[in-house]
């Protein structure tokens, strides 16, 4: 006989597997330049064996383009892969018939430059052609150009379209992008910055280079482009920071019981040029921990000068009263005079009469005014008397028989 299965045996359920974690692409760092001269733009790809000098297709908003890989980055690590890239996407190496087609594409640009150059000078416009640039696919052609003013370049987009049956796109740029995609050296003897690697333009204005102690020389201080330049903003920070406790020039600290007036301060090295009030030949040069400890000893010294402030308030003297004057009978400046006839009466003089008691005063006989409403003459029952018209000199001169 078998034995009955027990009730409380319960069944253990096999343990799963786990699956593995997929691992993750690697992807590696490139740089790539759509355009000889043109600032490179950051791309990432599969591919880990790309050289310098190569050339290969990328993913644009338009399509695929070719690009030149002008070097090669670090690799992309899993951690920072879960982070948003702003990079494009190489796809694959150009083929030998993208490699033609390229190799075409860059002969059209120069025909077109030179055949809107032409146009421009033939129309007597005031624009300066700076670039051409032709989409891969050819779906449109784009001409950057600068100039001062605005200009009426409708005519020269109908040439255009009719010498290239595409979509042409004018575009207008300012001095700083033109430097931009020109490029060239600057006064440190290195490529420019927004060739080389800046994207966007930030402001810049002279507060930058007041704080950086530069010379404010307009020569010296400004680009390529002519204006201000924008490694300026590159260590305004860490200047200001630096800047923060130092004492301004022409200020006053102790130092070895003695004041000395300050004359120049070097930020990077954190010392201070000062010169005594009390004899102008002894010249020093103050560490940082010996001009903090002169600022300090001053501040104190100044609040201990400054004198106590009670917190009770001090009485103002009441002002005495100035002795009544003798009343003349005249009023005085700046008082109120009383109506006539609450005034009491002059000495010598009869009190006025109050209109209540005075007289009634008769209406004068009213004359006539000639037919005005109100003003004729009425008899003692209301009616107004019978009076002859009267005649105006134009009708009387018309009954004798005269022209007006």
């Amino acid at each position: 006989m078998t034995e009955p299965m027990q009730a409380d045996q319960e069944e253990v359920p096999e343990a799963v597997p786990e699956a593995a974690p997929t691992p993750k692409e690697q992807l590696k760092l490139y740089h790539v330049r759509f355009r000889d001269g043109l600032q490179p733009k950051a791309a990432s790809s599969k591919i880990s064996n790309l050289v310098r000098g190569e050339t290969v297709m990328v993913q644009t908003d338009h399509g695929p383009e070719p690009a030149l890989v002008a070097g090669a980055g670090i690799e992309l690590t899993p951690i920072n892969l879960d982070k948003p890239l702003e990079l494009l996407p190489i796809l694959r190496r150009a083929s030998t018939d993208e490699l033609g087609k390229y190799q075409n594409l860059l002969q059209r640009e120069e025909e077109a430059r030179r055949y809107c150059q032409g146009r421009i000078q033939d129309f007597g416009l005031g624009m300066k052609l700076l670039q051409v640039e032709r989409y891969f696919n050819g779906s449109k052609v784009i001409f950057y150009f600068s100039s001062e003013t605005r200009v009426d370049f409708r005519d020269l987009v109908k040439a255009l379209v009719q010498e290239f049956r595409t979509r042409v796109e004018m575009r207008q740029i300012g001095v700083r992008h033109e430097t931009q995609m020109l490029g060239g050296i600057g006064c440190c003897g290195r490529e420019l910055c927004c060739s080389l690697f800046m994207k966007d333009f930030v402001p810049v204005s002279i507060k930058m280079a007041k704080e950086q102690d530069l010379p404010l020389n307009p020569a010296k201080i400004s680009g390529v482009c002519n204006r201000l330049l924008c490694c300026l903003t590159h260590e305004y920070e860490t200047y200001k920071a630096l800047k923060k406790g130092m004492p301004k020039v022409g200020r006053q600290i102790s130092f070895e019981d003695r004041l000395y007036k300050v004359n120049s301060c070097k930020t990077l090295n954190g010392t201070v040029s000062v010169t005594a009030v009390d004899d102008a030949r002894d010249t020093r040069t103050l560490s940082r921990e010996e001009w903090e400890q002169g600022v300090s000893s001053v501040k104190g010294k100044e609040l201990d000068e400054r004198p106590p402030v009670s917190s009770r308030p001090v009485p103002v003297a009441a002002k005495p009263l100035a002795a009544p004057r003798p009343s003349t009978g005249r009023p005085q400046p700046g008082s109120k005079q009383l109506p006539a006839s609450s005034r009491p009466p002059a000495p010598g003089r009869k009190p006025p009469t109050p209109l209540s008691q005075a007289p009634a005063v008769k209406p004068a006989p009213s004359r006539n005014q000639g037919g005005r409403p109100g003003s004729e003459p009425s008899e003692p029952g209301g009616k107004p008397l019978a009076t002859k018209p009267s005649r105006s000199r134009r009708s009387k001169g018309r009954r004798k028989g005269k022209q007006p």
